[in-house]
């Protein structure tokens, strides 16, 4: 063997040496990257029937995309997504686990602003006692005029307290595909593409803001088509029992939904 070989080897083998040192003196249990998960009931879980017992209403589940996200990537996760949440829960709330140290930021707020529940509920009535277009008609007055200012406060919080993490807003889907084939509920064609348009409206407006601030978007819409309610493989609940269940996304939606949606973004 030369001697030109010889350093070639040997230098091979003081490198792997190296790296065999460095990999059996990490820490055992080393944390991963800090991964905090803000928002309301489309990030905390709601629709996968199953909840974390953490000694709150926020209804947590582990089905739910920020659980299944830091599972898969290894990160060390601080779930303050609560079921209910506005921006002003967000704010004071939920905010607190955030520092320098904090290396990603999900966050999906909004549709509780403007009052989707409630909509969803006015239209869900028969039309001769319900006032489904006037309920439409004030949300979109609200995501319009109100919520863009609300989020861009909100999202400067978000970067002044994680000055370093990579942020990204999560949009909500289309619930409805246009018909309707829940027995207790009443929604024509019309209400549900009114409704439907209203989601893309706010994720107009979630997606303008983050981009303003330099924050990613995860727009739901498409990777949702063919799974709404009444669709053959139902990624949303439609009209359940607790009725809190309704029109949130089931596991199917937090796993094959939003999960990689998300996770490509991070």
């Amino acid at each position: 063997m030369t001697r030109r070989r010889t350093t070639w080897f040997g230098g091979l083998a003081a490198a792997a040496l190296t790296f065999l040192l460095t990999f059996l003196t990490l820490p055992a249990g080393a944390a991963g990257p800090s991964y905090v998960a803000l928002g309301d009931s489309y990030s905390s879980g709601v629709g996968t029937r199953s909840y974390i017992s953490d000694g709150t209403s926020c209804q947590r589940s582990t089905y739910a995309y920020p659980y299944l996200i830091a599972n898969q990537r290894a990160f060390t996760l601080s779930f303050q997504a609560c079921s209910g949440a506005k921006i002003p829960d967000v704010t004071n709330k939920q905010l607190g686990t955030l520092s320098s140290g904090t290396a990603y930021v999900t966050l999906s707020v909004g549709g509780n602003d403007a009052g989707f529940s409630s909509v969803i509920t006015e239209c869900a009535q028969p039309g001769w006692m319900s006032n489904c277009d006037g309920a439409i008609n004030t949300a979109q007055s609200y995501i319009n005029n109100t919520l863009p200012g609300a989020l861009s406060t909100l999202y400067a919080t978000i970067r002044s307290k994680a000055p370093n993490a990579k942020v990204v807003i999560v949009g909500y889907p289309r619930v409805f595909n246009g018909e309707d084939c829940n027995a207790a509920t009443w929604f024509s064609p019309t209400e549900e593409s009114r409704l439907n348009q209203t989601a893309d409206l706010l994720n107009a407006k979630l997606s303008a803001a983050a981009s303003a601030k330099g924050f990613g978007f995860a727009n739901p819409t498409s990777r949702f088509v063919g799974h709404a309610v009444c669709d053959s493989v139902e990624w949303l609940n439609g009209l359940s029992n607790p009725v809190s269940e309704s029109y949130h996304p089931n596991r199917a939606g937090q796993s094959s939904g939003y999960t990689p949606l998300v996770n490509g973004l991070l």
